[in-house]
């Protein structure tokens, strides 16, 4: 693992992505040498180090750099804008035209998902190209596409690379500086923040292939390298089949994508609704190019292999009310200041957007609307703006067994007064934004969300801010999830009170849960983020908060973030922080960095392999002599460890830092820590 860097400079940054355009030399690829097996791994892990924790799937992952390939292995980094961090375990394999990576499957199966990227083309926008996919002795092609990647530039993005920049006006890390009135004219190199590297695609193989036989994928030519980052493999069930339904194709529906289905699926719908029937969507791919209503229906299709609802998005001749500029496909529920939708059951079967831009305005999403005991189960859904977002007040809600990837923002978002509902078992990859979200925003006279829980889900690779965010509400519960690979600007595990959220209150139990390569380096504070963080900036946050049981592997800076902003700093504290039985294997700084006025508590929290101090303490700034600070930490016994590569139980590494020494340090030396490997107990 290399050293990760504490500030990238935006020449790097350009310099990669050229770097990137020239294709690999195969006179530099290492002979590829077999492995005795396949490396089965979770979220790039070994899976023992995971047990129970994260969503249950029924794919395997393999990482295409332990695989036999005669192309170069590329990583690892933790660099934003660099493609490598954005791979799964930060490192992938690039090829150049004719040159393979090879599987051997672990287990029977007759599916794949290939996870991959392409160059983006000169002026944006994209390429496509054919994958070679030799299945036994079978060949397949796969469509590979990066027309749904490659984000540039300031929030909220552009797919153009030579875009000057979106806000002059803002601060930026490149200068320093507000280029508009410090330094006018200013421009950084292009592509200018470069982002989204990553998509993926699906194949049915069309027969079932035994543990053992092989799977080759070999680049095209056409295009200068293709980067292979992992395939996972899948014994896919036959197509669910509901005979007594109301069957869409029988009301019009076109299963060869041809012609629009909207209205036949609407048709088939009201039938239903009129008759106590469920709707039917067989297998096919079914075009739909805008909303679809749903209220009291549960629609079911033959699995997500093999119903496919596909649109396009399309440009509404004038703004709708709610601001959007584009429609597309997705299933939504009646507006909540309409009552919203209640009894609505939507699964199997998949939801395919083409959303290219990000247009916050715009309701682009797979679900959205109101819906109230409801559920979203066993669905795909892939390029929509966001999977889920669910804009109440509304309860009762089941959201589980999804596969969402591939997303412009978030993948889940429960926003405005959502209560007694759970996020669980869901896999969420390569969102443009938090991987799952609930955010009670303050707003007119609407509810606060909560009791809500997120639980067993697994978040990978989001390229923008965290894996798990919560922004206030009462009574959340985010237990035994599993995320890994943050890039920037968030972590793993987040609660903050911003965005115009409702105070947290009652409990927030962050519980059994693992990160893993987590903790990203914040742009423009430039420091480096916790794997979990807590972040005080609209008001105080002083609620039941108890984090319990995670497991915090390979974190690219601390452990444990706890912060507030500069300008409030003085004014907002961050207290009732309770950890208890947590193990930090791996991290690049300390156990904990505390820049904000409160405290909190530690008991039984194991450490090893850490860079630097375990406690950065700088409280609030706001002791002039440097001595103690405003931050206090309380020893509630059985924090072993010490400052070192080694784990020494009975050796409590919290003590020197008690109650409240000042250790500030903005910028610690960053020591990357050894791979994570089982944690033993020691006998006697």
């Amino acid at each position: 693992m290399t050293r990760p860097r504490i500030l990238l400079a935006a020449a790097a940054a350009a310099s990669v992505t050229v770097a990137m355009l020239t294709a690999a030399s195969p006179a530099l690829a290492a002979k590829p040498t077999p492995p005795a097996q396949p490396v089965v791994t979770r979220a790039a892990l070994d899976p023992a180090l995971v047990a129970g924790r994260g969503a249950d799937v029924g794919f395997v992952e393999q990482e295409a750099e332990n695989a036999v390939t005669n192309g170069t292995v590329i990583g690892p980094s933790r660099e934003a804008y660099e493609l490598e961090a954005e791979a799964s375990g930060r490192k992938a394999v690039r090829l150049a035209p004719g040159q393979y990576v090879e599987f051997t499957l672990p287990a029977a199966a007759n599916a794949i998902t290939v996870r991959y990227s392409l160059p983006d083309a000169s002026k944006g926008g994209g390429v496509t190209a054919p994958l070679e996919v030799r299945a036994g002795h079978k060949k397949h092609t796969l469509a590979m596409t990066s027309q749904y990647g490659y984000l540039y530039n300031q929030y909220p993005f552009t797919n153009d690379p030579d875009a000057g920049l979106l806000h002059p006006d803002w601060w930026i890390t490149e200068c320093g500086c507000v280029p508009q009135s410090d330094q006018p004219g200013f421009e950084p190199p292009h592509p200018f923040r470069p982002m989204k590297f990553f998509d993926e695609e699906r194949l049915l193989l069309g027969k079932t292939y035994a543990a053992g036989e092989t799977i080759r994928l070999t680049a095209p030519a056409g295009v200068a390298w293709t980067v292979i980052d992992l395939l996972d493999t899948e014994l896919v069930g036959l197509p669910y089949v509901t005979l007594k339904a109301a069957n869409v194709v029988l009301f019009g529906a076109d299963p060869t994508g041809r012609k629009d289905s909207a209205s036949a699926i609407e048709k088939a719908i009201a039938f239903a609704q009129a008759r106590g029937l469920t709707v039917y969507v067989p297998p096919g791919i079914y075009r739909v190019d805008r909303h679809i209503v749903v209220d009291d229906v549960t629609i079911e299709g033959a699995g997500s292999w093999y119903t496919k609802i596909k649109g396009s998005e399309v440009a509404l001749a004038t703004p709708s009310p709610d601001g959007s500029l584009h429609t597309g496909v997705g299933f939504y529920g009646k507006d909540a200041a309409a009552g919203g939708s209640s009894n609505v059951h939507l699964s199997g079967f998949a939801i395919e957007g083409d959303v290219r831009e990000r247009i916050d305005t715009d309701q682009v999403n797979g679900i959205g609307g109101a819906f109230s005991d409801s559920s979203f189960s066993g669905l795909h859904i892939q390029h929509t703006k966001v999977g889920i977002w669910l804009d109440g007040p509304m309860s009762n809600v089941t959201i589980e067994d999804n596969v969402i990837v591939d997303q412009i923002a978030d993948g889940v978002n429960l926003h405005l007064g959502v209560t007694d509902s759970v996020v669980r078992n869901n896999f969420i990859r390569n969102t443009g934004d938090d991987g799952l979200a609930a955010w009670a925003e303050q707003k007119a006279d609407l509810p606060t969300n909560a009791r809500n829980t997120f639980d067993h889900n697994t978040v990978q690779t989001p390229t923008l801010a965290n894996g798990i965010a919560i922004y206030g509400g009462t009574d959340t519960t985010v237990s035994n999830n599993l995320v890994a690979d943050t890039i920037r600007e968030g972590s793993a595990l987040h609660a903050g009170s911003r965005f115009g959220a409702h105070a947290f209150a009652g409990s927030l139990t962050f519980s059994g849960n693992t990160t893993a390569r987590a903790g990203t380096f914040e742009l423009n504070w430039k420091i480096g983020l916790g794997s979990i963080w807590f972040y005080v900036l609209n008001k105080s946050i002083d609620a039941d908060i108890q984090v319990v049981g995670d497991h915090y592997l390979d974190s690219t800076y601390n452990a444990i973030m706890l912060v507030s902003d500069w300008p409030v700093k003085d004014q907002y504290t961050l207290t009732g922080l309770q950890f208890r039985d947590i193990q930090v294997d791996g991290a690049g700084t300390s156990v904990v960095s505390a820049r904000v006025k409160g405290g909190a508590s530690f008991e039984n929290v194991d450490v090893r392999n850490i860079g630097w101090w375990g406690v950065n303490n700088c409280g609030s700034f706001d002791d002039p002599t440097y001595s103690h600070t405003s931050f206090f930490s309380t020893d509630l016994g059985g924090n072993d460890g010490v400052d070192s590569n080694e784990w020494h139980p009975g050796t409590n590494w919290l003590a020197y830092y008690l109650p409240n020494p000042y250790t500030c340090d903005d910028r610690p030396p960053v020591v990357a820590p050894p791979a994570p490997s089982p944690w033993v107990q020691p006998v006697g």
